[in-house]
């Protein structure tokens, strides 16, 4: 039988990631739909058929959902995480036109060229192959269908400085991320209250100040509320298993999964790329 595609203490950890930061808090915020469009601004949205039928490739609490399922016909909420699942549900209560499936990305009950599109976004990268997990979105679209994507990426275009930062806290991360659950979520709090909000607090301050904040540690958070920060912070330590591609590499395996036209957006968060499913 094959291995599923999932690490199973890192699902384990983003249930209880979920359960713990579900996003309810934030889900009208201005600041929520402004980061939703940082993700979804290359979406082309107007190509879409009417009703169309579309998969959230792990889902987590609905975040992206919320937003994606009044626009379209149905939308499948799909996580391999039962507590995931579970508050998806209870966010999406009011989206009656969600349905929600409870399995790893390479046993999605739909079939094969059914959906008119998918994404997946901050999921793939916590696969063990992620792109054999790019593969199953891929097989599940119509022809022609778009598949938008984000995954970590590998830091490329830093300077030397900032990627040496990055490899000090990738050790703790191994280290903070083995721990149980309440030791985890104690140090990523400090770390959130510690380490993103100042920084963050930094960049906004050069920001208004005139000066160009972006080559800053963390200054993407400058804009986001605080519980954004925190669940950052647990989703970046309290992940045992990460992954991070360049754009070389996750082009090559999106045009080896089958897609085409791929499209990269030029802004953080980085790499966010969109594709079509090959007609032939």
């Amino acid at each position: 039988m094959k291995a599923q595609n999932i690490h199973l203490r890192t699902v384990t950890s983003f249930g209880a990631e979920w359960l713990t930061y579900n996003q309810a808090a934030i889900a009208g915020l201005k600041s929520t739909s402004a980061r939703f469009q940082e993700y979804f601004s290359i979406f082309p949205w107007d190509t879409l058929p009417e009703n169309a039928e579309g998969a959230d490739v792990g889902c987590g609490s609905g975040r992206w959902a919320l937003q994606v399922a009044p626009r379209v016909g149905t939308l499948h909420c799909v996580d391999a995480s039962a507590g995931a699942i579970e508050i998806a549900r209870r966010n999406l209560s009011k989206q009656t036109n969600c349905k929600f499936h409870h399995v790893s990305v390479d046993e999605i009950p739909l079939p094969r060229a059914s959906l008119d599109f998918c994404y997946s976004l901050g999921v793939l990268h916590h696969v063990p192959d992620t792109f054999e997990g790019i593969k199953s979105c891929v097989g599940l679209l119509k022809p022609g269908a778009p598949f938008l994507l984000y995954l970590y990426y590998a830091l490329e275009t830093r300077a030397l400085w900032y990627r040496s930062l990055w490899r000090m806290s990738d050790v703790l991360r191994r280290a903070i991320s083995r721990l149980p659950y309440w030791p985890k979520r104690l140090v990523c709090e400090t770390i959130a209250f510690g380490v993103y909000l100042p920084l963050a607090c930094l960049a906004s301050l050069v920001q208004r100040l005139g000066a160009n904040p972006e080559k800053l540690p963390l200054s993407w958070y400058r804009d986001k509320p605080l519980h954004t920060l925190r669940t950052s912070a647990f989703d970046r330590f309290g992940t045992e298993l990460e992954q991070r591609f360049t754009r070389s590499q996750i082009e090559r395996m999106m045009l080896d999964a089958g897609l085409v036209d791929i499209r990269f957006s030029d802004k953080e968060p980085y790499w966010c790329a969109v594709g079509r499913k090959a007609l032939g």
